[in-house]
């Protein structure tokens, strides 16, 4: 009788990853692991590492030694396009989406570009592709955002473009979900609309956040893991990290 494969611990992980440019050490000997079906949010201040370390995990920036691993398997040596064909989707610090389209549009266009590996050509036959239009729809109506669409997004607020991003990146079929500071530059208001968006989701997705807004991040988090000058100097729960006497020496200087 054959063994039982087990499932790996984490869903992404990073393991004794250095990222240098030229003798400039941003992130050294980093070990740090996502378990799936979690929200896990990262902290640390200012050039601690945190959005290198996005990049490393997407494959934006290689690593200078080290490894990346995604459900169990190496991916250290792949390609952006090839990581999110794997299922991992990401948004950015500042929104991306496409200003002079709709709701729709932008979201049918992520749509088809996960459907078509990235390739383009969607204008020489749109009614071809009626069923990611209908997707696309889907999409929004579930998310909440279906009043907005056949709204252009530059007519509605920065919070509401934040939450088409993360639309479209929801478009793009992925099971990993990496936010880079979703709630930067929100009002109060936005910022709760946008937290109350990422719980949504949360159970059908395994989320890795950056964040500095202490109250999303204690509020939503499974998983908290603290970041200081390229290390991880603590994880755990919410509860666990507010007790930590080196998170609030590196993070709030006290």
């Amino acid at each position: 009788m054959s063994a039982a494969i087990s499932a790996p611990a984490y869903a992404f992980e990073a393991r004794r990853v250095t990222k240098k440019f030229g003798a400039n050490v941003v992130i050294e000997d980093l070990s740090i692991g996502f378990e799936p079906g979690m929200l896990h949010s990262i902290l640390g201040p200012n050039g601690a590492g945190k959005t290198t370390l996005f990049n490393l995990l997407t494959r934006d920036l290689p690593v200078t030694s080290g490894e990346i691993l995604l459900k169990g398997s190496s991916v250290t040596n792949l390609k952006p396009h090839q990581i999110a064909r794997r299922g991992v989707g990401r948004s950015y610090q500042i929104s991306s989406v496409y200003l002079d389209l709709t709701f729709l549009e932008n979201v049918w266009l992520a749509a088809y570009r996960a459907a078509h590996g990235g390739r383009t050509g969607w204008w020489r036959n749109v009614r071809s592709y009626d069923s990611l239009r209908v997707q696309a729809s889907e999409l929004l109506q579930t998310l909440g955002l279906g009043q907005y669409e056949n709204t252009l997004a530059k007519s509605v607020s920065y919070g509401d473009q934040r939450l088409l991003e993360i639309a479209v990146t929801l478009a793009t079929r992925p099971q990993i979900l990496l936010l880079d500071e979703p709630t930067a530059g929100l009002s109060q208001r936005e910022t709760e609309r946008v937290k109350a968006f990422i719980a949504s989701i949360k159970p059908d997705y395994t989320i890795v956040m950056i964040e500095h807004k202490m109250n999303v991040v204690m509020e939503i988090s499974d998983r908290i893991h603290v970041m200081s000058r390229g290390a991880l100097i603590a994880a755990g729960t919410a509860e666990e990290i507010s007790k930590n006497q080196a998170v609030h020496a590196a993070y709030f200087g006290l």
